[in-house]
């Protein structure tokens, strides 16, 4: 098929669970391709000799090579080429934000609809699950060195993967009772089933990863501990971006004012959590979004967004905001929140200003200004502030480490190395609250340099690494 041909395909479209359907349940909204669609739209791939879409995609997934073997049928040979690169293509391919990042940069996109490239990666890594592949790769030879992995999430299963893959006995020191950090916890499962979750988990577990559950690494045990008690060579730090960041407006400490990852650990965390009918969240991101999405599913009837931008402007994938307008919940545009309101310690309302947008600021967007002598007051049951988050720093106690201004790890851009040589970090420990795929490409290139630490080899020779901190 010649590229004229290619691009008359349309772009194929995915069947959904109706609003009415699925804001009663936790049910995974969109059903994805079938059989026969997931290979028309892998024909629209244009097989570019200078792909785009690998440039824009974090991992640098050969996503040509693979979309060519599921346009061929051959969805297993298209799995292990994109595990080639990803040790978490089924989670990379629902909760990355791929109008940013692969199909941002997908040729097709310039005149016309991108190809669906996330889509056709959660197929075939669906297709193994469904079939009952073996989703594992064979273990080498054990050297006889530990690893401590401090984190579950994605950054910390991707390190253990690829170190106990390399021979080197991991653990994994996880302060939750659960398994995978803010993907079990943060994101809820109506983006990322759970069962889709657990089988990539298991693939990463196979070379005897041991999973110490319940323990907090600066609280129970220090970082020095794990070097001189515990006997480990080297440690890598893959703590999420779990502490909400503050609103820093007046009455914020009352009862009803919930924060957004805290709001939603809870909750995913099977415990109920009563916060009214009336509910306001506060923020654009894909966090605000899920916290709003899940509070329908917990029974509050009138829940709506407030931003201080515009629809444009919203870091929050279209597809999110897309569903989040189908389920009913509104978007209050272009207003603040200034001061939550209330008697006797408990919040009633929360009270707002209107903005403007001025010139774009630092990351481009235009910058919000307020309109004097325009605020208002919402009536709220809860607040949820769900505006960004910062890195926990409990795992710090007993180590002097440097840090940006912005409270991450500060390390070489090269070797992953923190400034105390036998601890390394990646994932949003040093990049803030990003994506998922950085945080796979960040673990790995760490993982690569823990090796040649542990083996005494030049940590930098032969190395290009991309730079993802943007």
């Amino acid at each position: 098929m010649n590229a004229k041909e290619r691009m008359a395909i349309d772009r194929q479209t995915c069947a959904e669970l109706s609003p009415e359907i699925r804001i009663d349940n936790y049910d995974e909204v969109s059903l994805g391709f079938t059989h026969e669609s997931v290979k028309i739209e892998a024909m629209r791939c244009l097989q570019c000799k200078k792909p785009g879409c690998r440039q824009g995609c974090p991992i640098n997934n050969d996503i040509p090579g693979f979309i060519a073997l599921v346009a061929e049928g051959k969805f297993e040979e298209a799995y292990w080429k994109v595990r080639e690169t990803s040790s978490l293509p089924a989670i990379c391919s629902r909760v990355c934000p791929h109008e940013n990042q692969c199909e941002g940069s997908c040729i097709r996109g310039k005149k016309g609809k991108p190809v669906a490239i996330g889509l056709i990666e959660r197929y075939m890594s669906d297709w193994m699950v469904h079939h009952q592949k073996n989703m594992n790769v064979a273990c080498a030879v054990a050297k006889g060195k530990k690893v401590a992995i401090v984190g579950s999430g994605p950054a910390g299963m991707t390190a253990a993967y690829h170190l106990a893959h390399a021979g080197y006995h991991c653990t994994i020191y996880e302060a939750l009772p659960v398994i995978g950090g803010m993907l079990k916890v943060g994101i809820p499962p109506f983006r990322l089933p759970r069962h889709i979750l657990n089988a990539e988990f298991a693939a990463l577990k196979d070379c005897g990863v041991e999973i110490v559950h319940d323990v907090v690494i600066g609280r129970d045990i220090t970082l020095r501990q794990l070097k001189t008690e515990h006997d480990f060579d080297a440690v890598f730090v893959g703590v999420g971006a779990h502490s909400s960041r503050k609103l820093g407006v007046e009455g914020e400490d009352m009862a009803g004012v919930r924060h957004g990852v805290d709001y939603l650990r809870q909750v995913l965390s099977g415990n109920k959590v009563d916060i009214g009918q009336n509910v306001v969240v506060v923020g654009g991101g894909n966090v605000a979004i899920d916290c709003a999405r899940v509070a329908l599913r917990e029974g509050s009837k009138n829940v709506f967004i407030l931003y201080r931008r515009t629809i444009e402007e919203m870091p929050a994938s279209s597809e999110e905001i897309h569903h989040l307008q189908e389920e009913g919940v509104k978007i209050e545009f272009l207003a603040a929140p200034v001061r939550v309101v209330g008697d006797n310690g408990r919040m009633s309302g929360i009270e707002c200003v209107r903005m403007e947008l001025g010139p774009p600021d630092d990351s481009g967007r235009r910058r919000p200004v307020e309109i004097k002598d325009s605020n208002f007051v919402i009536d709220a049951d809860c607040v949820i502030p769900a505006i960004s988050q910062n890195v926990n720093h409990e795992v710090d106690n007993g180590q002097e480490f440097e840090l940006s201004r912005w409270g991450t790890y500060i390390i070489d851009k090269t070797t992953f190395q923190t400034n105390i040589e036998w601890i390394f970090a990646a994932g949003d420990a040093v990049l803030g609250p990003q994506t998922v795929a950085k945080a796979v490409y960040q673990a790995k290139e760490a993982a690569e340099s823990i090796v040649r630490f542990l083996e005494g080899r030049d940590l930098k020779e032969g190395r290009e690494v991309r730079d993802l901190d943007d």
